[in-house]
Protein backbone atom coordinates (compact mmCIF):
# COMPACT_ATOMS: atom_id res chain seq x y z
CA UNK A 1 0.00 0.00 0.00
CA UNK A 2 3.05 2.31 0.67
CA UNK A 3 4.32 1.70 -2.71
CA UNK A 4 1.30 2.94 -4.34
CA UNK A 5 1.20 5.87 -2.59
CA UNK A 6 4.79 6.74 -3.21
CA UNK A 7 3.99 6.09 -7.26
CA UNK A 8 0.86 8.08 -6.96
CA UNK A 9 2.91 11.10 -5.55
CA UNK A 10 5.60 10.63 -8.20
CA UNK A 11 2.58 10.42 -10.72
CA UNK A 12 0.99 13.56 -9.30
CA UNK A 13 4.19 15.32 -9.22
CA UNK A 14 5.51 14.17 -13.25
CA UNK A 15 2.02 15.06 -14.40
CA UNK A 16 2.42 18.50 -12.38
CA UNK A 17 5.89 19.14 -14.53
CA UNK A 18 4.13 17.97 -17.70
CA UNK A 19 1.42 20.53 -17.35
CA UNK A 20 4.19 23.65 -16.81
CA UNK A 21 5.78 22.43 -20.44
CA UNK A 22 2.50 22.90 -22.22
CA UNK A 23 0.67 26.49 -20.43
CA UNK A 24 -2.72 27.00 -21.81
CA UNK A 25 -3.10 29.96 -24.13
CA UNK A 26 -5.99 32.04 -21.82
CA UNK A 27 -5.57 30.74 -18.94
CA UNK A 28 -1.47 30.48 -18.01
CA UNK A 29 -0.77 33.36 -20.63
CA UNK A 30 -2.72 35.25 -22.86
CA UNK A 31 -1.65 36.35 -26.73
CA UNK A 32 -2.41 39.89 -27.48
CA UNK A 33 -4.49 41.91 -29.70
CA UNK A 34 -1.84 44.68 -30.85
CA UNK A 35 1.62 43.06 -31.31
CA UNK A 36 4.22 45.59 -30.41
CA UNK A 37 7.25 45.91 -31.80
CA UNK A 38 10.49 44.88 -29.83
CA UNK A 39 13.85 46.55 -29.25
CA UNK A 40 16.10 43.22 -29.37
CA UNK A 41 17.40 42.55 -32.27
CA UNK A 42 17.88 39.15 -32.72
CA UNK A 43 16.98 38.37 -29.37
CA UNK A 44 14.03 37.50 -27.65
CA UNK A 45 12.58 40.67 -25.56
CA UNK A 46 11.32 39.67 -21.96
CA UNK A 47 9.89 42.47 -20.27
CA UNK A 48 8.58 42.77 -16.18
CA UNK A 49 5.98 45.60 -15.49
CA UNK A 50 6.81 45.82 -11.53
CA UNK A 51 6.25 48.36 -8.77
CA UNK A 52 8.50 48.10 -5.79
CA UNK A 53 5.64 48.36 -3.20
CA UNK A 54 3.42 45.88 -4.92
CA UNK A 55 3.56 42.53 -2.86
CA UNK A 56 3.23 40.03 -5.87
CA UNK A 57 6.09 41.66 -7.39
CA UNK A 58 8.28 41.23 -4.30
CA UNK A 59 7.17 37.69 -4.48
CA UNK A 60 8.48 36.87 -7.52
CA UNK A 61 11.53 39.14 -7.66
CA UNK A 62 13.50 36.15 -5.96
CA UNK A 63 12.62 33.65 -8.97
CA UNK A 64 12.61 36.16 -11.48
CA UNK A 65 16.34 37.20 -10.23
CA UNK A 66 17.69 33.84 -9.95
CA UNK A 67 15.81 33.40 -13.48
CA UNK A 68 17.73 35.85 -14.82
CA UNK A 69 21.12 34.67 -14.13
CA UNK A 70 20.70 31.45 -16.13
CA UNK A 71 18.62 32.66 -18.65
CA UNK A 72 18.88 31.43 -22.42
CA UNK A 73 21.38 33.19 -24.17
CA UNK A 74 19.51 34.26 -27.06
CA UNK A 75 17.16 36.10 -24.43
CA UNK A 76 17.05 39.95 -23.12
CA UNK A 77 15.18 40.85 -20.06
CA UNK A 78 14.23 44.33 -19.07
CA UNK A 79 12.50 45.83 -16.07
CA UNK A 80 9.74 48.34 -17.05
CA UNK A 81 8.78 50.19 -14.09
CA UNK A 82 4.74 50.43 -14.10
CA UNK A 83 3.19 53.93 -13.58
CA UNK A 84 -0.67 54.14 -12.77
CA UNK A 85 0.04 57.25 -10.14
CA UNK A 86 1.59 59.78 -8.74
CA UNK A 87 2.74 57.81 -6.32
CA UNK A 88 4.14 55.12 -9.00
CA UNK A 89 5.99 57.76 -10.84
CA UNK A 90 8.28 58.52 -7.62
CA UNK A 91 9.18 54.77 -7.91
CA UNK A 92 10.08 55.04 -11.53
CA UNK A 93 12.20 58.45 -11.30
CA UNK A 94 13.64 56.42 -8.50
CA UNK A 95 14.51 53.04 -10.53
CA UNK A 96 15.98 55.56 -13.55
CA UNK A 97 17.65 57.70 -11.61
CA UNK A 98 19.90 54.75 -9.88
CA UNK A 99 19.84 53.09 -13.56
CA UNK A 100 21.85 56.44 -15.19
CA UNK A 101 23.69 56.45 -11.40
CA UNK A 102 24.80 53.05 -12.21
CA UNK A 103 23.49 51.83 -9.15
CA UNK A 104 20.39 50.30 -10.23
CA UNK A 105 21.30 46.45 -9.98
CA UNK A 106 23.00 47.73 -6.19
CA UNK A 107 19.55 49.03 -4.57
CA UNK A 108 16.92 46.79 -6.53
CA UNK A 109 16.55 44.39 -3.90
CA UNK A 110 16.83 46.86 -0.94
CA UNK A 111 13.72 48.82 -2.82
CA UNK A 112 11.84 46.14 -2.86
CA UNK A 113 12.32 45.35 1.07
CA UNK A 114 12.04 48.58 2.30
CA UNK A 115 8.22 48.93 0.91
CA UNK A 116 7.53 45.06 1.76
CA UNK A 117 10.05 44.24 4.93
CA UNK A 118 10.53 47.50 6.34
CA UNK A 119 6.85 49.00 5.15
CA UNK A 120 8.34 51.93 4.58
CA UNK A 121 6.50 54.08 2.02
CA UNK A 122 9.00 56.03 -0.28
CA UNK A 123 6.44 58.18 -1.82
CA UNK A 124 8.21 61.29 -2.48
CA UNK A 125 12.00 62.60 -3.09
CA UNK A 126 12.63 63.59 0.20
CA UNK A 127 11.94 60.34 1.85
CA UNK A 128 13.17 58.16 -1.11
CA UNK A 129 16.50 60.47 -0.93
CA UNK A 130 16.71 59.46 3.02
CA UNK A 131 16.13 55.98 2.42
CA UNK A 132 19.09 56.11 -0.45
CA UNK A 133 21.56 58.00 1.73
CA UNK A 134 21.48 55.48 4.27
CA UNK A 135 22.45 52.77 1.59
CA UNK A 136 25.17 54.95 0.63
CA UNK A 137 23.81 57.24 -1.92
CA UNK A 138 25.07 60.63 -2.76
CA UNK A 139 22.25 63.01 -1.76
CA UNK A 140 22.83 65.75 -4.70
CA UNK A 141 23.59 63.14 -7.62
CA UNK A 142 20.34 61.33 -6.50
CA UNK A 143 18.94 64.98 -6.63
CA UNK A 144 20.28 65.67 -9.83
CA UNK A 145 19.69 62.70 -11.50
CA UNK A 146 15.70 62.38 -10.39
CA UNK A 147 15.23 65.99 -11.70
CA UNK A 148 16.81 65.70 -14.64
CA UNK A 149 15.65 66.71 -18.40
CA UNK A 150 16.27 63.22 -19.62
CA UNK A 151 13.85 61.33 -16.43
CA UNK A 152 10.86 62.88 -17.95
CA UNK A 153 11.29 61.21 -21.15
CA UNK A 154 12.21 58.09 -19.81
CA UNK A 155 8.91 57.72 -17.49
CA UNK A 156 6.83 58.78 -20.26
CA UNK A 157 8.20 56.10 -22.34
CA UNK A 158 7.13 53.44 -19.51
CA UNK A 159 3.86 55.19 -19.28
CA UNK A 160 3.32 54.88 -22.89
CA UNK A 161 4.76 51.10 -22.65
CA UNK A 162 2.42 50.46 -20.32
CA UNK A 163 -0.48 51.42 -22.25
CA UNK A 164 0.74 49.78 -25.39
CA UNK A 165 0.80 46.37 -23.83
CA UNK A 166 -2.74 47.56 -21.60
CA UNK A 167 -0.80 46.64 -18.46
CA UNK A 168 -3.46 46.35 -15.96
CA UNK A 169 -1.42 45.30 -12.62
CA UNK A 170 1.69 44.07 -11.97
CA UNK A 171 3.63 41.84 -11.98
CA UNK A 172 3.23 41.49 -15.92
CA UNK A 173 5.56 39.68 -17.98
CA UNK A 174 5.79 41.11 -21.90
CA UNK A 175 7.61 37.76 -24.36
CA UNK A 176 8.50 39.08 -27.33
CA UNK A 177 5.71 41.97 -28.00
CA UNK A 178 3.20 39.48 -28.24
CA UNK A 179 2.83 36.95 -24.91
CA UNK A 180 1.33 38.05 -21.78
CA UNK A 181 2.10 36.06 -18.38
CA UNK A 182 0.85 37.49 -15.18
CA UNK A 183 2.87 37.06 -12.49
CA UNK A 184 0.66 35.51 -10.02
CA UNK A 185 1.18 32.27 -9.93
CA UNK A 186 3.88 29.64 -8.26
CA UNK A 187 4.47 28.31 -11.66
CA UNK A 188 5.52 31.75 -13.44
CA UNK A 189 8.86 30.90 -14.53
CA UNK A 190 7.64 27.49 -15.45
CA UNK A 191 5.16 29.25 -17.63
CA UNK A 192 7.58 32.42 -18.66
CA UNK A 193 10.33 29.59 -19.86
CA UNK A 194 7.59 27.56 -22.28
CA UNK A 195 6.46 30.54 -23.90
CA UNK A 196 10.02 31.99 -24.33
CA UNK A 197 10.15 28.26 -26.54
CA UNK A 198 7.15 28.98 -28.50
CA UNK A 199 8.26 32.70 -29.35
CA UNK A 200 11.54 31.15 -30.27
CA UNK A 201 9.98 28.44 -32.36
CA UNK A 202 8.00 31.05 -33.89
CA UNK A 203 10.90 32.99 -34.81
CA UNK A 204 12.96 30.24 -36.54
CA UNK A 205 9.75 28.87 -38.22
CA UNK A 206 9.71 25.97 -36.67
CA UNK A 207 6.64 24.15 -35.01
Amino acid sequence: MKLIKQLFVVLALLCATLAFAEPEAGKDYRILKSVQPTQSGNKIEVLEFFFYGCSHCFKLHPYISAWEKKMPKDVTFTYIPAVFNPTWEVSARTFYALESMGKRAQLHDDLFNAWNVENLELVDEASTTEFLAKHGVDRKKFSDAYNSFSMQSQVMRAKQMGQAYDIRGTPTLIVDGKYMVPGHSAATVQVLNAVIDIARKERTGKK
